[in-house]
């Protein structure tokens, strides 16, 4: 993993001083790796108190499932999202 991130600014500090398309590629790489975390996460922490909160109340199982896909389908909205600039910004290098 390491060397995935050195390389590209390796590579930055070997071009011109105009030329930093090593940075942006690692600027890239981890504004994805961000987004499909932080999905992750937020996907999780849903999943997680949805099964709490059924094994709580059953009889709301229904409600508490529509509820937790609604709000991960926001989730991977945004993170979609995230990582479409990520690969704007990587095309503009």
């Amino acid at each position: 993993m390491l060397r995935a991130l050195l390389v590209p600014l390796m590579l930055a500090q070997t071009q011109g001083a105009g030329q930093n398309w090593g940075l942006g590629l690692m600027g890239t790489g981890l504004g994805a790796g961000l987004a499909a975390i932080g999905a992750g996460m937020g996907i999780g922490r849903i999943a997680s108190s949805a099964t709490e909160s059924i094994a709580r109340q059953p009889e709301a199982a229904n409600d508490v499932r529509g509820v937790t896909i609604i709000t991960a389908a926001f989730i991977e909205g945004v993170a979609l999202f995230g990582v479409v600039v990520a690969i704007m910004i990587w095309t503009k290098f």
